[in-house]
């Protein structure tokens, strides 16, 4: 039962930096209500088993007296152990795909996988108006597994912006083979707000998040449909 209970806990510590990004120890005692002692000793477990890698502060956290404290964050390997057991599955259809219809059959494929974006955001703003086209986003992509949240821009020429960011992608290993499913995120996000938007980074490409220029103001007409 002990190891159960402890196997449980550093689950939580795990999911909680996959979910709020790198964290410092005390910063998961306070938000899982566990001991600072307790936290270290799951940390040590998990950097132990390579699910997560402690790193040095930026220089500009490390403010005050003393030694600034170690962030932790989620390594390829921590990611992938939360939801990627069909990832061999879903590449052998996809290569079967691939082999047998072409890269229109591929890119059909995308297109209908992330089809979730354009069926749900239009709802999600009438739900709650008083969101930005990025936090409707970040809500839409959440529901389906991604864990996404939404980071402040300066201003990008007069107009303000947000930055999607997906901390999880559980696609993101079949994608390092077949792009097809970022640009189809992409390309839905883009059809959803009514214009281009700039994809930074991708977590199937070695970044360690997915992140994606939104403006702030979207085009009426296309969240009305």
């Amino acid at each position: 039962m002990g190891d159960e209970l402890g196997q449980s806990t550093r689950e939580r510590v795990a999911r909680s930096i996959l979910e709020q990004g790198p964290s410092t120890a005390a910063a998961l005692a306070t938000r899982l209500a566990l001991t600072p002692a307790a936290v270290r000793r799951h940390l040590d477990h998990l950097v132990a088993d390579g699910a997560l890698e402690a790193r040095d502060p930026r220089a500009q956290d490390g403010r005050g007296r003393g030694r600034p404290a170690k962030v932790f964050a989620i390594t390829e390997a921590g990611r992938g152990r939360f939801d990627q057991q069909y990832d061999d599955l879903a590449l052998q259809a996809l290569r079967f795909l691939a082999e047998t219809g072409g890269d229109d059959a591929v890119r059909a494929f995308a297109d209908r996988r992330m089809s979730f974006i354009e069926e749900r955001f239009a709802d999600v703003l009438t739900e709650d108006p008083a969101l930005t086209p990025a936090e409707a986003l970040a809500r839409v992509f959440t529901a389906e597994g991604y864990v996404a949240g939404v980071r402040e821009l300066p201003l990008v020429g007069q107009s303000p912006a947000q930055q999607l960011c997906q901390q999880h992608c559980p696609v993101s290993h079949v994608a390092h083979e077949f792009p097809q499913l970022c640009e189809a995120e992409t390309a839905a996000i883009s059809r959803v707000l009514g214009r281009h938007v700039q994809r930074l980074a991708t977590i199937a490409h070695g970044d360690g998040v997915c992140t994606t220029c939104i403006p702030s103001t979207p085009t009426r007409e296309k969240v009305a449909q």
